[in-house]
């Protein structure tokens, strides 16, 4: 995907969300709501996102009100999900949907464009820290091929295919 923010302090911009380095983090340099935006190059499917947040170091940064927006364009973004934190420390992960029927069943979300608006901070605060940010999608099932003949054993096998 392709990153963007809505604004960044010097030295602390998009590129530490995906760093993988919690020391790091992401400094928003404006007024709310704080967006991250990604673009996907083709249609993909995402089931949850997980959020380093850190509430001891970052106080009153730290973002505890999210919305989740999703669509195929920045123009045709819709609401899917609202989440609220008390606090969070290390990694906070969520689903992008949420069905009450279903509470149990894994809920995926097609989409080109993911948008997490940052609504409110901890303690009122005006600039945000996002420390990383992971898109999870549901995991792919393995294809079994079905063969007149399956090769079970290694010494089959080496002939199942021509090289």
């Amino acid at each position: 995907a392709s990153w963007s923010v809505s604004s960044s302090k010097y030295g602390f911009g998009v590129e530490c969300l995906y760093d993988d380095d919690p020391s790091t983090f992401w400094q928003s340099d404006g007024p709310q709501p704080h967006f991250i935006t990604l673009y996907f190059p083709r249609q993909v499917k995402v089931q949850k996102i997980s959020l380093h947040l850190d509430a001891l170091q970052d106080e009153s940064y730290t973002p505890n009100k999210l919305c989740v927006r999703a669509g195929t364009t920045v123009h045709d973004l819709q609401d899917v999900r609202m989440v609220s934190f008390e606090k969070p420390t290390g990694w906070v992960t969520f689903d992008v949907l949420m069905e009450a029927e279903q509470p149990d069943v894994a809920h995926v979300l097609d989409l080109h464009v993911l948008q997490i608006v940052i609504v409110g901070n901890h303690l009122s605060g005006k600039d945000t820290h996002v420390r990383g940010m992971l898109v999870l999608g549901p995991r792919a099932a393995k294809e079994e091929e079905e063969h007149l003949f399956p090769f079970t054993s290694a010494a089959f096998r080496m002939h199942q295919t021509i090289r």
